[in-house]
């Protein structure tokens, strides 16, 4: 029998077995985040105080992480106006996020079909799935209690969304789950201390990123070992789909009726986000968490790299 070696000498399946060798096993992961489920999870409908009044003058997202800060339309604007701004754009970010949510929840019902029922695998994938949905149903309760209109993505990214559900392999769900849910989670670390924030956003941001963190570990540690074990051909097609999900989601971040719903120009601001350092600056900071970890295990490559060049999410 052959024995096929790299260019180097060595054995590829032996690489490929000491590199498997390293991963964490996934029910003993699955396990611990069952564990820390059940000591850290919340119903938002009893945890949040929803009938408390608003705060006059506080703010919905921090100023800094508004897509117009620090633009020429940012320093003409009066505050009251930078605070609608925050609230439109809250309403506009909890939009996202239940579209995001659902996707997600979609696909990992398609992920645990064909795994064993009874597994601690599958057991944290359905428990997930309620956090997701308790996490939808919070943003929504939280639009409406603002007093800002739903902000659903452009018929064009939803139907692009219906094709990714469609066609995305295992290690492509986890890719664009990651995506949807590391760059909120920084601008959220960023939110739930912040003083100057309304207390109800805070309270939810808080809950969120405390279950976010069991989502992320779970949706890393299974995109880890697929990328390992996945043939070329869907590890390249991982690379190119999460690419255009990530060009996607840039533009879909603030939708632009934001703009015309606080009294502005909504071509003009459009143009100041697209030129604005800052906002670059902090896209590319809140995604270098994510970035960092895709290129170690190999999914910035390639086409999928220039396409998350292209999304201005990649320094």
């Amino acid at each position: 029998m052959t024995t096929t070696t790299t260019t180097d000498g060595t054995d590829p399946g032996r690489v490929l077995q000491d590199a498997l060798g390293l991963l964490k096993d996934r029910e003993q992961i699955a396990a611990r985040l069952l564990e820390s489920s059940a000591k850290h999870s919340f119903d938002p409908d009893k945890e949040l105080d929803w009938d408390a009044p608003l705060v006059d003058g506080a703010y919905y997202v921090p100023p800094e992480l508004l897509s117009l800060y620090d633009t020429p339309l940012w320093k003409r604007m009066g505050e009251q106006q930078r605070i609608d701004l925050s609230r439109h754009e809250a309403a506009s970010l909890a939009s996202l996020g239940i579209w995001f949510e659902i996707i997600l929840m979609q696909l990992l019902v398609r992920h645990i079909y064909d795994k064993p029922l009874t597994s601690n695998h599958v057991r944290y994938a359905l428990t997930e799935i309620a956090d997701e949905c308790r996490h939808s149903m919070m943003f929504a309760r939280l639009i409406q209690k603002i007093g800002a209109p739903d902000y659903p993505v452009s018929p064009l990214h939803h139907n692009l969304a219906r094709l990714l559900k469609t066609v995305s392999t295992t290690p492509g769900s986890f890719a664009c789950t990651l995506l949807g849910e590391e760059i909120l989670d920084w601008m959220q670390r960023l939110t739930f201390p912040d003083e100057r924030i309304q207390p109800l956003v805070r309270g939810i941001t808080r809950i969120h990123v405390v279950e976010e963190a069991r989502h992320v570990r779970y949706a890393r540690e299974e995109l880890r070992r697929q990328m390992l074990t996945a043939p070329r051909w869907e590890q390249e097609l991982t690379r190119i789909s999460c690419g255009e999900a990530a060009r996607v989601f840039s533009l879909a971040f603030v939708n632009p009726r934001v703009y015309e719903n606080v009294g502005l120009d909504r071509r003009e601001a459009v143009a100041q986000v697209k030129a604005s350092g800052h906002r670059r600056e902090v896209m590319q900071t809140g995604a270098k968490r994510l970035t960092d970890f895709l290129d170690d295990i190999g999914v910035l490559r390639g086409v999928g790299r220039r396409l998350w060049r292209a999304s201005g999410l990649l320094a």
